[in-house]
Parts: C-alpha cells; structure tokens; sequence
C-alpha cells in the first residue's frame, strides 16, 4: 500500500475529487494548507497600500491506496490539477506498512 499525497491550487479539487472517483477511489481526506515554492508569493494591494502575501492558498490530498492502484491515481490527481503554470503543487507517494479499520478492526488492504 502507498500514501498519496498531494498539494494542489483550491480550484482544482472537484476536478481531482472526480478524477479519482473515476478510477473507483472512495476515500480521500482533505486539508487546507498555504505555502509556497517557486512561486514566492506576489504582492496585492489593500486600500492603497502594497503588501507581500508570502504564503498562497493551496489544498492537500491524502489518500492510501493498494499497489495495483497507484499509478492511475497518480496520473489521474495530474491531469486534473494541471493547469501549466508555476504553482500546480506537488505529489509525494510514501510506502505504508499496515492500516486499521477501527470500526470492523480490518487491517491490511482490507481496511483500504
């Protein structure tokens, strides 16, 4: 099993959301997040004074999900959250040794 992990721009989480359920992912957990990469930041002005917003809005992922599953996760949260330009995010994929349903007390790829 593998955690996924994405930050991608606010608005292109229904996209992603639809993509992955596409695919036959059910569960997804979402957070809101501010950060910043290449993209530094920019500057806005409020009632006429300029300030530096460093931190931008962004949303990210976390979803684990079996072997077999993986890549077209990965291709699938891509292509709905590509848009071309600096600040698209990022996807992180991490190995994760067991999972446990707390209701039923499955584990393993059964609690996935």
């Amino acid at each position: 099993m593998k955690k996924i992990e994405a930050i991608i721009k606010p608005f292109k989480l229904d996209d992603v959301k639809e993509a992955l359920q596409e695919i036959g992912l059910q569960g997804l957990t979402v957070m809101d997040a501010r950060g910043f990469g290449r993209q530094k930041g920019h500057t806005e002005l409020y009632r006429g004074a300029e300030y530096v917003v460093d931190f931008l809005p962004k949303v990210k992922l976390e979803l684990v999900v079996q072997d077999a599953l993986v890549e077209r996760a990965v291709e699938a949260i891509k292509t709905a959250a590509h848009s071309g330009r600096i600040g698209d995010g990022k996807i992180f994929i991490l190995p994760v040794e067991d999972v446990l349903r707390i209701r039923t007390g499955e584990t393993g790829e059964d609690a996935v």
